[in-house]
């Protein structure tokens, strides 16, 4: 059985706020990454509703997006977006924006992986980044940050928002 969207944590995007001004500016900018994202997949025809999961200013969102593909045909998608590479993760494994961002890091991991060992890259996630052992570094930091740090403080705080 998929798991179901746990909408409980959920925060539409028009009442997102950060701890202060210039982080809720900075969510909001994140969101506009999301959507041109998002608008940028020529599968994706429009965004019917926008809700945020979870969020650092500067760092990291996760998006629930509805958003419509043909018309009648909505599909529900996370958008991971934030100092690293933006991606959508299909909401079946991810009923939580934690658990998105848990997944995000695995697709981040096999790009790493491909990328070191000169695999093609064709058979992992687009990662819209140079294939170069900087860039690979540096998205390994980001992720260890993630890992580390961010996703335990989600989870001991019991809150995706």
């Amino acid at each position: 059985m998929t798991p179901k969207v746990d909408y409980e944590r959920l925060v539409p995007v028009n009442e997102m706020a950060g701890e202060d001004d210039e982080e809720t500016a900075q969510l909001h900018e994140m969101l506009e990454e999301a959507r041109r994202y998002l608008k940028g997949q020529r599968w994706c025809r429009s965004i019917e509703r926008e809700l945020l999961g979870l969020g650092v200013g500067g760092v990291v969102a996760v998006f629930l997006v509805d958003l419509v593909r043909d018309p009648g045909v909505h599909d529900l998608l996370w958008v991971v977006c934030g100092d690293l590479p933006t991606a959508y993760l299909v909401t079946d494994a991810a009923p939580t924006a934690t658990v998105a961002l848990e997944v995000y890091c695995e697709l981040m991991d096999e790009w790493i992986d491909a990328v070191r060992n000169e695999a093609p890259l064709n058979a992992v996630f687009p990662v819209g980044a140079q294939p170069t052992e900087d860039n690979v570094a540096r998205l390994e930091r980001r992720i260890s940050f993630l890992r580390g740090e961010l996703i335990p403080a989600f989870e001991r705080e019991g809150t995706d928002t």
